[in-house]
């Protein structure tokens, strides 16, 4: 039984010169792991993972002799979440369009806060353990709690704020 979309899309069409030109499939066959869609949307977001933490880092680099350690973190972790959930909205999980924008972001929000409780807390140990640390210790603290704060981001974008699109 041919689908609705098979049938409004032949797989030939006639050229100008009158001879038939095969055209790929609408949809994409993925073979080996890409075939799960979890697997291509962990790809996505880590790309985006990847663009946001470097942007955090250059953030809190920038911002950290004025504002401190804890605000420094905190404006670079809420500048670049809202991009970061922007982002994955798009690419990560194929949402376009203004549907459900706000509630997304407000969601998002949520993520931040856990966020900003993982990364915020280790520059609190860090400063515990060791009040002389410097802004590369800091840096190599907020990134790698921002590690445990990424999975847990992926998780909850996937299975609660995006779970709308978790088969794309």
């Amino acid at each position: 039984m041919e689908s609705p979309a098979a049938a409004a899309a032949p797989l030939t069409q006639q050229s100008d010169s009158g001879t038939a030109v095969r055209r790929a499939p609408a949809t994409k066959h993925y073979r080996g792991v890409l075939r799960f869609p979890a697997v291509r949307q962990l790809l996505r977001f880590t790309g985006v993972g990847i663009v946001c933490t470097l942007t955090s880092l250059a953030l809190y680099a920038l911002l950290r002799p004025w504002l401190g350690p804890q605000l420094a973190n905190a404006a670079a972790l809420i500048i670049t979440s809202v991009m970061n959930t922007a982002l994955n909205r798009r690419l990560t999980f194929k949402i376009a369009g203004n549907g459900k924008l706000a509630r997304d972001h407000l969601s998002g929000m949520v993520v931040i806060v856990i966020a900003l409780v993982i990364t915020g807390g280790s520059l609190g140990v860090l400063h515990w353990i060791n009040p002389d640390a410097t802004m590369s210790d800091e840096l190599w603290t907020t990134t790698l709690s921002g590690f445990l704060a990424t999975a847990v981001r992926f998780v909850l974008l996937r299975h609660w704020i995006f779970r709308r699109a978790r088969h794309r």
